[in-house]
Protein backbone atom coordinates (compact mmCIF):
# COMPACT_ATOMS: atom_id res chain seq x y z
CA UNK A 1 0.00 0.00 0.00
CA UNK A 2 1.48 3.21 -1.09
CA UNK A 3 1.19 6.40 0.58
CA UNK A 4 0.85 8.28 -2.00
CA UNK A 5 -2.16 6.40 -3.29
CA UNK A 6 -3.81 6.26 0.42
CA UNK A 7 -3.08 8.65 2.83
CA UNK A 8 -2.11 6.70 6.60
CA UNK A 9 -1.75 8.18 9.91
CA UNK A 10 -0.66 6.60 12.73
CA UNK A 11 -1.67 6.83 16.66
CA UNK A 12 1.08 6.44 19.36
CA UNK A 13 -0.64 5.62 22.48
CA UNK A 14 2.03 7.02 25.54
CA UNK A 15 0.19 8.52 27.91
CA UNK A 16 -0.21 5.41 30.46
CA UNK A 17 1.19 6.36 33.80
CA UNK A 18 4.12 3.29 34.01
CA UNK A 19 2.34 2.11 37.33
CA UNK A 20 4.58 -1.15 37.35
CA UNK A 21 8.21 0.34 36.90
CA UNK A 22 8.70 1.16 40.45
CA UNK A 23 8.79 4.47 40.28
CA UNK A 24 10.89 5.06 36.40
CA UNK A 25 8.99 6.30 33.71
CA UNK A 26 9.27 3.85 30.63
CA UNK A 27 8.82 5.89 27.96
CA UNK A 28 11.85 7.90 28.36
CA UNK A 29 14.10 4.65 30.12
CA UNK A 30 17.48 4.80 27.87
CA UNK A 31 17.78 1.54 25.49
CA UNK A 32 19.71 0.63 22.95
CA UNK A 33 21.19 4.12 23.35
CA UNK A 34 17.89 6.29 23.56
CA UNK A 35 14.79 6.82 24.81
CA UNK A 36 12.66 3.76 24.85
CA UNK A 37 9.77 6.15 22.94
CA UNK A 38 12.51 6.72 20.36
CA UNK A 39 12.59 3.55 19.57
CA UNK A 40 8.98 3.42 18.80
CA UNK A 41 8.77 6.70 16.49
CA UNK A 42 11.60 5.94 14.61
CA UNK A 43 9.75 2.72 13.00
CA UNK A 44 7.37 4.66 12.15
CA UNK A 45 9.38 8.10 10.93
CA UNK A 46 10.97 5.07 8.49
CA UNK A 47 7.84 3.36 7.43
CA UNK A 48 7.17 4.49 3.69
CA UNK A 49 3.47 4.01 3.92
CA UNK A 50 2.74 7.10 6.77
CA UNK A 51 2.49 10.28 6.15
CA UNK A 52 2.16 11.95 9.79
CA UNK A 53 1.94 10.87 13.07
CA UNK A 54 0.20 11.93 16.44
CA UNK A 55 1.75 11.31 19.51
CA UNK A 56 -0.51 11.06 22.65
CA UNK A 57 1.28 11.83 26.41
CA UNK A 58 0.05 12.36 29.44
CA UNK A 59 -0.07 16.29 30.75
CA UNK A 60 3.51 15.96 32.38
CA UNK A 61 5.19 13.91 29.52
CA UNK A 62 3.92 16.37 26.84
CA UNK A 63 7.17 19.07 26.71
CA UNK A 64 9.64 16.14 27.18
CA UNK A 65 7.90 14.71 24.44
CA UNK A 66 7.68 17.94 22.07
CA UNK A 67 11.39 18.04 22.99
CA UNK A 68 12.20 14.34 21.95
CA UNK A 69 10.96 14.87 18.72
CA UNK A 70 12.87 18.05 17.80
CA UNK A 71 16.03 16.77 18.97
CA UNK A 72 15.74 13.58 17.05
CA UNK A 73 13.86 15.21 13.63
CA UNK A 74 10.70 13.24 13.82
CA UNK A 75 9.53 15.35 10.73
CA UNK A 76 6.48 13.10 10.37
CA UNK A 77 5.14 13.83 13.37
CA UNK A 78 2.47 16.40 13.14
CA UNK A 79 1.09 16.82 16.78
CA UNK A 80 1.77 15.85 20.49
CA UNK A 81 -1.22 16.47 22.51
CA UNK A 82 -2.44 14.94 25.70
CA UNK A 83 -3.97 11.57 26.89
CA UNK A 84 -7.23 11.27 28.87
CA UNK A 85 -8.14 8.86 31.53
CA UNK A 86 -8.06 5.46 29.64
CA UNK A 87 -6.16 4.31 26.56
CA UNK A 88 -9.55 4.39 24.46
CA UNK A 89 -10.15 8.36 25.50
CA UNK A 90 -6.34 8.91 24.41
CA UNK A 91 -6.38 7.34 21.02
CA UNK A 92 -9.98 9.58 20.47
CA UNK A 93 -7.95 12.23 21.50
CA UNK A 94 -5.29 10.93 18.67
CA UNK A 95 -8.01 10.40 16.53
CA UNK A 96 -9.14 14.18 16.68
CA UNK A 97 -5.61 15.47 16.27
CA UNK A 98 -5.00 13.52 13.34
CA UNK A 99 -7.41 14.73 10.87
CA UNK A 100 -8.97 12.32 8.36
CA UNK A 101 -6.99 10.27 6.16
CA UNK A 102 -7.57 6.76 4.83
CA UNK A 103 -6.32 4.59 7.36
CA UNK A 104 -5.02 4.74 10.75
CA UNK A 105 -2.51 2.57 12.55
CA UNK A 106 -2.28 2.67 15.78
CA UNK A 107 0.56 1.61 18.05
CA UNK A 108 1.48 1.24 21.76
CA UNK A 109 4.56 3.64 22.44
CA UNK A 110 5.81 0.93 24.93
CA UNK A 111 6.73 -1.57 22.11
CA UNK A 112 10.41 -0.03 20.59
CA UNK A 113 10.75 -2.93 18.77
CA UNK A 114 8.13 -2.34 16.48
CA UNK A 115 9.74 -2.33 12.56
CA UNK A 116 8.52 -0.50 9.21
CA UNK A 117 8.02 -3.99 8.02
CA UNK A 118 5.78 -4.76 10.55
CA UNK A 119 3.51 -1.86 9.99
CA UNK A 120 3.56 -2.42 6.64
CA UNK A 121 1.79 -5.62 6.68
CA UNK A 122 -0.84 -4.34 8.60
CA UNK A 123 -1.40 -1.99 6.14
CA UNK A 124 -1.59 -5.20 3.21
CA UNK A 125 -3.56 -7.23 5.71
CA UNK A 126 -6.35 -4.33 6.80
CA UNK A 127 -7.03 -3.94 3.28
CA UNK A 128 -9.64 -7.21 3.18
CA UNK A 129 -11.85 -6.26 6.01
CA UNK A 130 -10.81 -2.50 6.68
CA UNK A 131 -9.33 -3.99 9.84
CA UNK A 132 -6.69 -5.83 11.11
CA UNK A 133 -4.46 -6.72 13.94
CA UNK A 134 -0.60 -7.89 14.78
CA UNK A 135 -0.89 -10.84 17.17
CA UNK A 136 0.65 -14.23 18.11
CA UNK A 137 -1.16 -17.61 18.47
CA UNK A 138 -0.43 -18.84 22.26
CA UNK A 139 1.22 -21.49 23.15
CA UNK A 140 0.98 -21.98 26.36
CA UNK A 141 -1.93 -23.81 28.06
CA UNK A 142 -4.69 -21.12 29.25
CA UNK A 143 -6.65 -21.56 32.54
CA UNK A 144 -9.74 -19.32 33.40
CA UNK A 145 -9.34 -19.06 37.56
CA UNK A 146 -12.09 -18.01 39.69
CA UNK A 147 -11.75 -15.09 42.60
CA UNK A 148 -11.04 -17.52 44.75
CA UNK A 149 -7.76 -18.96 42.99
CA UNK A 150 -9.35 -22.04 41.84
CA UNK A 151 -9.45 -23.19 38.14
CA UNK A 152 -12.87 -22.74 36.38
CA UNK A 153 -12.26 -23.85 33.04
CA UNK A 154 -9.03 -24.99 30.67
CA UNK A 155 -9.34 -23.01 27.15
CA UNK A 156 -8.52 -24.75 24.24
CA UNK A 157 -5.69 -22.81 22.97
CA UNK A 158 -6.01 -23.63 19.10
CA UNK A 159 -8.11 -20.69 18.23
CA UNK A 160 -6.11 -17.84 21.16
CA UNK A 161 -4.19 -15.43 19.79
CA UNK A 162 -2.46 -12.60 22.18
CA UNK A 163 -3.28 -9.22 20.67
CA UNK A 164 -0.37 -7.38 19.52
CA UNK A 165 0.00 -3.37 18.10
CA UNK A 166 0.16 -2.11 15.55
CA UNK A 167 -3.57 -2.61 14.70
CA UNK A 168 -4.61 -0.81 11.31
CA UNK A 169 -8.22 -0.03 10.69
CA UNK A 170 -10.35 2.25 7.79
CA UNK A 171 -10.15 6.21 9.16
CA UNK A 172 -14.16 6.08 9.18
CA UNK A 173 -14.47 2.68 10.92
CA UNK A 174 -12.06 3.34 13.81
CA UNK A 175 -13.62 7.11 14.55
CA UNK A 176 -17.27 5.44 14.16
CA UNK A 177 -16.27 2.96 17.03
CA UNK A 178 -14.72 5.62 19.48
CA UNK A 179 -17.88 7.77 19.09
CA UNK A 180 -20.15 4.70 19.75
CA UNK A 181 -18.43 3.61 22.24
CA UNK A 182 -19.74 1.74 25.40
CA UNK A 183 -17.92 0.89 28.11
CA UNK A 184 -14.21 0.08 28.24
CA UNK A 185 -11.53 -1.89 26.33
CA UNK A 186 -8.36 -2.47 26.29
CA UNK A 187 -7.78 -2.63 22.80
CA UNK A 188 -9.63 -0.47 19.47
CA UNK A 189 -10.05 -3.93 17.65
CA UNK A 190 -12.06 -4.61 20.94
CA UNK A 191 -14.76 -1.62 19.80
CA UNK A 192 -14.72 -1.96 16.22
CA UNK A 193 -15.28 -6.07 16.90
CA UNK A 194 -18.81 -4.55 19.22
CA UNK A 195 -19.82 -2.75 16.13
CA UNK A 196 -19.76 -5.83 14.12
CA UNK A 197 -16.95 -5.17 11.46
CA UNK A 198 -14.53 -8.66 10.77
CA UNK A 199 -11.31 -7.80 12.80
CA UNK A 200 -8.27 -9.97 10.44
CA UNK A 201 -5.15 -11.27 12.11
CA UNK A 202 -1.98 -10.88 10.86
CA UNK A 203 0.90 -12.89 12.33
CA UNK A 204 2.88 -10.42 14.86
CA UNK A 205 6.54 -11.01 16.12
CA UNK A 206 8.15 -12.40 19.50
CA UNK A 207 9.99 -9.60 19.77
CA UNK A 208 7.44 -6.92 19.55
CA UNK A 209 6.70 -6.90 23.46
CA UNK A 210 5.21 -4.18 25.34
CA UNK A 211 7.39 -2.94 28.31
CA UNK A 212 5.38 -3.22 31.95
CA UNK A 213 8.22 -3.56 34.07
CA UNK A 214 11.97 -2.90 35.13
CA UNK A 215 12.63 -6.81 33.88
CA UNK A 216 10.57 -6.26 30.19
CA UNK A 217 13.81 -3.01 29.75
CA UNK A 218 16.56 -5.30 30.38
CA UNK A 219 15.21 -7.74 27.85
CA UNK A 220 15.06 -4.95 25.03
CA UNK A 221 18.05 -4.25 25.74
CA UNK A 222 19.57 -7.57 25.16
CA UNK A 223 17.43 -7.53 21.71
CA UNK A 224 18.83 -4.28 20.68
CA UNK A 225 22.08 -5.74 21.33
CA UNK A 226 21.25 -8.77 18.97
CA UNK A 227 19.49 -6.26 16.25
CA UNK A 228 16.46 -7.70 16.67
CA UNK A 229 13.58 -6.34 16.18
CA UNK A 230 9.84 -6.55 15.37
Amino acid sequence: MSASQESVGAIIAAAGRSQRMGGGDKLFAVVGGGPLLAHTLSAFDLCPSVERVVLVLSLENIERGRELVAEAGFGKVAAVCQGGERRQDSVCNGLEALASCQWVVVHDGARPLVTAELIERGLEAAKETGAAIAALPIGDTVKEVEPAGIIGHTLSRGRLWAAQTPQVFRYDILREAHQRAQGEATDDAALVEKLGYQVRVFEGSPWNIKVTTAADLVLVEALLAQGRAG
